[in-house]
């Protein structure tokens, strides 16, 4: 649970956050952090304007502090620290303790377009092909590896998994993800097989899988963490000898990607991944585009060369 503010107005937009929009722990206390640094940059520059410290803030002040970050922080945090701060002026203004919210006029760093990582599907299929052994943590990490490469969920949806959330008859598991929002996914074939042997091995250690218990457990039987499976992952990237650094979304980012390389739909891919908003998907369409232009390069008579002097043309405007 995200630490209490002393301020009663950032208070009940942390009560707000949890409880109304469903917010992460994470997320509230990525809020109360961005609110917190602001208020401490802020009070010197601003005292003698008023009592109210939030009250005497001005769209200036907020551009100043935004300006102090750059050289120190990455754009991508900036951003976010200005969105904390639209997001609680908004609250305040609907609460009527303000009239205005000094942070909308402020405009936000330009963001650099990132296009995600993703493994190849031979990279994918040796990582997950690199788990060996019949005991029971081999089985649960061969399950994990299955899962978040088959379904595409986020780790944080992995580790909360509950037994009642499995229908491997169905072949079908509900994901709680964020804000609580759930949905339904698929699991492959490989995936169930990994989690059948999984969970009948964890029986017969004498720790069934419960109804409202952890589907991942660690060593001694609690519910796995985040940081868990991120070692895990890392311990079988050693023997796959990958090379390259391997995380839990880059399995997201490689589940997506080769379903739409395969012929899926990028809506269908939305619902899969939990996105609210299609723009947030069609990053992977990138991906794809710059695949098949790879392929055009190699495969197309009149194309030999190209990807040479493509690469050359954008070398000499950089």
């Amino acid at each position: 649970m995200a630490a209490k503010s002393q301020d009663p107005w950032v208070e009940a937009f942390l009560t707000h956050l949890r409880y109304e929009r469903n917010a992460s722990d994470h997320t509230v206390r990525s809020y109360a952090g961005d609110l917190r640094r602001f208020a401490e940059w802020a009070r010197a520059r601003i005292e003698g304007r008023g009592p109210h410290l939030w009250q005497a803030v001005e769209p200036g002040d907020i551009r100043a502090y935004l300006a102090s970050l750059h050289g120190r922080r990455a754009r991508t945090t900036i951003g976010r620290a200005l969105s904390s701060l639209r997001a609680f002026y908004r609250f305040l203004v609907r609460e009527g303790h303000l009239d205005a919210n000094p942070a909308a006029s402020v405009a936000a760093p330009k963001q650099p377009r990132r296009l995600p990582g993703v493994l190849s599907v031979d990279e994918a299929f040796a990582l997950v092909d690199a788990v060996s052994g019949e005991g029971v943590l081999a089985l649960r990490d061969r399950a994990i590896l299955e899962t978040l490469y088959g379904t595409g969920v986020r780790v944080s949806e992995l580790v909360g998994l509950d037994g009642r959330d499995l229908r491997l008859a169905a072949g079908l598991a509900r994901i709680r993800g964020k804000g609580r929002v759930e949905r339904e996914v698929p699991l492959t074939e490989p995936c169930v097989r990994a989690l059948e042997a999984y969970l009948e091995a964890r029986a017969r250690a004498g720790r069934p899988l419960e109804p409202a218990g952890p589907v991942f457990l660690n060593a001694r039987g609690g519910r796995l963490t985040d940081r868990s499976v991120r070692r895990i992952i890392d311990k079988w990237i050693e023997r796959a000898a990958l090379a390259r650094r391997v995380h839990p979304h880059l399995l997201r980012h490689s589940f997506a990607t080769h379903l739409l390389a395969g012929g899926a739909d990028l809506r269908a891919i939305q619902e899969l991944l939990g996105h609210r908003s299609l723009s947030t998907t069609q990053k992977y369409t990138h991906v794809g585009i710059e695949r098949l232009m790879r392929i055009y390069d190699d495969a197309h008579p009149r194309a030999r060369g190209a990807g040479t002097r493509r690469k050359t043309t954008t070398d000499n405007q950089t």
